[in-house]
């Protein structure tokens, strides 16, 4: 698997492909929710395997967002590798304390990654979620 910050055409759209399968049509968000302002001020992540996109994350600032992976694709290591290179490249910019929104489900991989839940549950489009972060 291999990892890329989008900065093409091709990746961007690769990106933007994977979000739209898990969070518009998997998850049914409104495409409207899904893509928002910050998307323009982002990096954007794409992993492939064989060349093919199967996961996206995006960090904004100190928040990371948009962490998504194929169904078919989840449970091999795929959103820890995204994770990996998120932290990585925040490091290199400077960036001290990672932030991100984590969907309930989804807290105890985070956790296992050394990200702390605070604060209440919350919902973003309709779905339950908690803040969390990590030190760099």
């Amino acid at each position: 698997m291999t990892i890329v910050i989008a900065n093409d055409k091709k990746s961007l759209l690769d990106h933007f492909y994977i979000r739209g399968q898990v969070f518009i049509v998997e998850q049914v968000i409104d495409w409207t929710e899904e893509f928002d302002d910050w998307d323009y001020d982002s990096t954007h992540f794409v992993l492939y395997d064989n060349n093919e996109p199967i996961g996206a994350a995006r960090l904004y600032k100190n928040k990371v967002g948009r962490v998504a992976v194929l169904k078919n694709h989840r449970h091999k290591k795929a959103g820890t590798i995204l994770m990996h290179a998120v932290e990585e490249e925040a490091k290199r910019q400077g960036i001290k304390t990672l932030e991100l929104g984590a969907q309930y489900y989804i807290i105890p991989f985070y956790e296992s990654l050394g990200y702390t839940a605070y604060g209440d549950i919350y919902l973003d489009a309709d779905i339950e979620h908690r803040m969390m972060k990590k030190d760099l």
